[in-house]
């Protein structure tokens, strides 16, 4: 049977997964690339999962709320800033998860998730389709650590559009969300 761990920020984001063919574990990382990728870290050396799924909310430009990304492109926009010293800012998941056949005929938009410790409320250059704080770091250590990582994201707010509080408004739309897109649509791995 797979182990399966799933990450997420804060409460609000949690989704329970039930698949008949995999044991599911949880964990709460808190906001942050930093509590993100050290939470993590500490469960991936106690625990040894065959994937990580991290689920949870984003923001967008152009897209709209209720869409859900299914992300195996990271892009670290804090480390974007400083390209042109020629640091790695970029990221891609899917070949381990292509090595395992994971997640392989998932529905959803693929997308590419930015990430930075910021929560986006103006509208700025970016590259991607959505915005998180945490995704990028934990793909960053599952790469490290050679276990497959894929980032599931509901759309809750528009950024420029009053973000803090659409997000906060629709949380539980997103728990909704995220729970139909797992345990309906996508009932395995």
């Amino acid at each position: 049977m797979k182990k399966i761990l799933v990450t997420y920020a804060v409460q609000g984001e949690f989704s329970e997964i039930k698949w008949e063919d995999a044991q599911v574990y949880y964990i709460r990382t808190g906001i942050g690339k930093v509590k993100s990728a050290y939470y993590l870290t500490e469960v991936l050396s106690q625990f040894q999962p065959d994937l990580v799924i991290n689920m949870g909310t984003a923001g967008t430009v152009n897209h709209k709320v209720g869409d859900i990304f299914v992300c195996q492109k990271f892009i670290d926009r804090d480390m974007h800033k400083l390209e042109g010293l020629g640091l790695d800012f970029e990221l891609a998941t899917s070949e381990l998860l292509e090595e395992k056949g994971y997640c392989q005929n998932w529905k959803g938009l693929k997308g590419v998730c930015n990430t930075g410790d910021s929560f986006m409320t103006e509208v700025s250059d970016f590259e991607g389709d959505v915005v998180d704080m945490e995704a990028y770091a934990q793909a960053f250590v599952c790469n490290a650590k050679k276990i497959p990582f894929i980032s599931v994201k509901y759309v809750t707010d528009i950024i420029g559009q009053n973000s803090v509080k659409h997000w906060e408004d629709k949380l539980v739309d997103a728990r909704n969300g995220l729970s139909h897109f797992f345990n309906v649509l996508n009932e395995s791995i």
